[in-house]
C-alpha cells in the first residue's frame, strides 16, 4: 500500500469514531449514499415565495422587500398562515418522486416535516396547524398524511430517510407569543423570565419529534434546522431530546444544523461547495437545483453538466451531495427538475460507480480531474471544459503513480503510458468519438 493509499484510511475509519457503534454504521451507510434529494414544500409554494422567511420583519430586506411597515408585515403574516386553506396538491403522487430519484442516481431522501412557519405536513396531534387539520382541502385525500406518505414511497425504492424539522416554530404561541409583534426569527419574549411559556415549546417540540419517529417506519436521519434555538437562551434539552429519538430509532443520525456540537453528527454548509477536502468531519452539501428552497414559477435550474460536475466535486473532497427540488403547489416535481434528473440519470447508469460507496483519496484533484476510491480500484473523473466534447488524446494524471492500467467507463481499456513521474492516459480517436458529448469522464484505475 503506497503512503497516498494510506491517507485513505483514516477518512473511512472517522465516521466509526462515533461513541454509539450503530449510529457510526449508519454513518458509513450515509457516505456510501453520496447523493440525496431535498423537498422543500409546504403552502408557501402556492405564492412562489421563500420559505418561511418572509414573516421575519428583521430579514424583510432579503425575504420580503415589498413589506415597509410593520402594519403591512401583521397583514402578510395573517395572508401566509392562511394558505393551508387553499392548499389541496391533488397531482401528488411520491411514488412517481422516488423513481424519479431513483434513476437519477439518488440514494436517500430528506423532507421538509415542518418548516420554520410551524406549518406539520404531518398528522401531528399537538397542533391544528397541520395537513390533516378539518379546513386544509386536501386532508380527506388518501395520502393526506403527506410525510408519511413520502416516506413510504422512498423507501419501498430502497431509499435512505431524513426527516426534516425546524426547532423554531413561527406559529405555536409557545415561540411567537400572541398579541406581541415579533421582530426578529427569535421567542418574542424572554424564556428566562417565561420559563413556563418555554418548558411549554420544549414539551411541543419533543412531542412532535417523537410522533414522526413512532408511527412513519424507519428513520435514518434527523435533519434539525433552526440553528438559533441553542443554549442558553434557547435551550431545548438536546440531550434528553436524542436520547428519546434514539430509543425510537436506534442508530439514528442527528444533524443539530449551526451547532457543532455534541449532536452534530455531520455538518451541513447550505449553498456551498467547499474548495478543499475536508476529511475531518462527516459532511453534507445542500444545494438547491433553482435558485430558492421553494417552488418559484419559471424558475432558473443549474445544468445536468453543472450539477454532475458539483456532485463529482463534492464527493472527490469527502462529502454527500444534497440537492433541493421544491414541488409545485398542485403536488408535482416541475417539468424541468425531472427532465435535469433524467439527464443526470443518464450519466449515472454508467458512471455511479465513481460516485457511490467511493471515498476521496489523494491527489483528490489535478487540473480538470478529481478522485475517488472504492475497494480496490481509483476513479479518475475528467470534468469536461464549457467548450470541451470529447476528450483529448492525453489525459496527465498528475500525482498518481502508479497505474498499471485504465478502463474508461461505458467504453473499454485505454493505454498507460510508462514514463518516469506521473501517469498519462492514451486515448484513441474512435474512443474518443464513443464518449463525446459527455459532462465527464470516467478511469477506473485498478491497483
Amino acid at each position: 500500500m503506497t503512503r497516498r493509499w494510506l491517507l485513505f484510511v483514516p477518512f473511512a475509519l472517522r465516521a466509526q469514531l462515533h461513541p454509539d457503534p450503530q449510529v457510526a454504521r449508519q454513518l458509513e451507510r450515509f457516505q456510501d449514499h453520496r447523493f440525496g434529494l431535498f423537498l422543500h414544500w409546504g403552502p408557501y409554494s402556492q405564492l412562489g415565495c421563500i420559505e418561511s422567511w418572509p414573516l421575519v420583519w428583521a430579514d424583510r430586506k432579503w425575504s420580503n422587500p415589498a413589506i415597509q411597515t410593520r402594519e403591512e408585515m401583521i397583514a402578510f403574516r395573517e395572508k401566509y398562515f392562511a394558505l393551508p386553506r387553499t392548499f389541496n396538491p391533488t397531482a401528488f403522487q411520491p411514488r412517481d418522486w422516488a423513481l424519479a430519484a431513483r434513476r437519477a442516481g439518488m440514494r436517500y431522501v430528506v423532507f421538509t416535516t415542518k418548516h420554520h412557519d410551524g406549518f406539520a405536513m404531518f398528522d401531528t396531534r399537538l397542533s391544528d396547524y397541520r395537513i390533516t387539520s378539518p379546513d386544509v382541502p386536501f386532508h380527506k385525500h388518501p395520502r393526506a398524511n403527506i410525510a408519511k406518505a413520502v416516506f413510504d414511497a422512498f423507501r419501498a425504492e430502497g431509499f435512505g430517510i431524513g426527516v426534516y424539522f425546524s426547532k423554531s416554530d413561527w406559529r405555536t404561541p409557545y415561540y411567537w407569543k400572541p398579541g406581541v409583534f415579533a421582530e426578529d426569527r427569535n421567542p418574542n419574549y424572554d424564556p428566562q423570565a417565561e420559563p413556563e411559556r418555554w418548558a411549554k415549546f420544549v414539551e411541543f417540540v419533543h412531542g412532535q419529534i417523537e410522533e414522526l419517529l413512532t408511527g412513519y417506519g424507519k428513520v435514518d436521519i434527523l435533519w434539525l434546522d433552526g440553528g438559533q434555538v441553542r443554549p442558553p437562551k434557547q435551550d431545548i434539552h438536546m440531550e434528553r431530546l436524542v436520547a428519546m429519538a434514539r430509543r425510537r430509532q436506534p442508530g439514528l443520525i442527528v444533524v443539530n444544523r449551526a451547532s457543532q456540537g455534541l449532536f452534530e453528527d455531520y455538518r451541513t454548509p447550505e449553498q456551498e461547495v467547499p474548495e478543499q477536502p475536508i476529511l475531518d468531519h462527516v459532511w453534507e452539501s445542500c444545494l438547491t437545483m433553482g435558485t430558492q428552497w421553494s417552488f418559484k414559477p419559471d424558475d432558473t435550474y443549474k445544468s445536468a453538466r453543472e450539477i454532475i460536475h458539483l456532485l463529482a466535486k463534492i464527493v472527490s473532497r469527502g462529502g454527500n451531495l444534497l440537492l433541493n427540488i421544491g414541488p409545485q403547489p398542485d403536488g408535482r416535481l416541475p417539468a424541468e427538475a425531472v427532465s435535469r434528473l433524467e439527464e443526470v440519470g443518464r450519466w449515472m447508469a454508467v458512471h455511479g460507480e465513481a460516485i457511490h460507496g467511493t471515498r476521496p483519496v489523494a491527489p483528490y484533484a489535478a487540473g480538470d480531474v478529481v478522485f475517488t476510491a472504492k475497494n480496490r480500484a481509483r476513479y479518475a473523473i475528467y470534468l469536461a471544459r464549457t467548450d470541451q466534447t470529447r476528450l483529448p488524446e492525453r489525459v496527465p494524471l498528475p500525482g498518481v503513480t502508479p497505474v498499471r492500467a485504465a478502463v474508461l467507463l461505458g467504453t473499454g481499456r485505454v493505454a498507460v503510458e510508462r514514463e518516469d513521474g506521473p501517469a498519462v492516459l492514451r486515448i484513441p480517436p474512435s474512443v474518443a468519438t464513443a464518449r463525446a458529448g459527455e459532462p465527464a469522464w470516467v478511469f477506473r484505475l485498478p491497483r
